[in-house]
């Protein structure tokens, strides 16, 4: 297992936002994200460790302004928030320890019926045609092959 840290040197490269969302458990505005209407093969990884979180054969459009997958690829930490005056369950990558959104119980019911409401402020996308090069070759039989 490839050991996935959170080092001073890729906090110190996340843009403002991005150090709001991963560090401060902070939410991008609805609708914003980079990644959300991204329909490529590919993975999606924590922006600080280069953790595989997500697959785009998981990825669906949910409505609620943020990429939505119905399941990780990869071990994923689940932690009880009960901030804002709310109860949901915080989902954070589970080696670097970054904040990525919250898990729901109204994904799709075919698929499992979870919805991981992810930041993309808290992603860098990774595609099939790159991911053996950039280290993630183990992870290729989880992605759609387009072709």
């Amino acid at each position: 297992m490839t050991d996935y840290r959170k080092t001073p040197e890729a906090v110190a490269a996340l843009s403002a936002e991005q150090y709001r969302v991963t560090q401060q458990n902070g939410t991008e505005r609805p609708g914003t994200g980079a990644l959300l209407h991204n329909k490529a093969p590919g993975i999606y990884v924590d922006i600080v460790s280069g953790e595989p979180l997500f697959a785009s054969t998981d990825k669906y459009e949910s409505g609620c302004g943020w990429p939505s997958f119905t399941r990780p690829i990869a071990n994923v930490a689940e932690l009880r928030d009960t901030s804002h005056g709310m109860i949901r369950t915080e989902v954070r990558s589970a080696q670097g320890d970054s904040h990525l959104g919250h898990v729901f119980d109204d994904g799709p019911h075919d698929r499992g019926g979870l919805r991981y409401c992810i930041n993309s402020a808290a992603l860098r996308f990774v595609p099939r045609a790159e991911m053996a090069a950039q280290g993630y070759g183990a992870w290729l039989d989880q992605v759609e092959d387009p072709t």
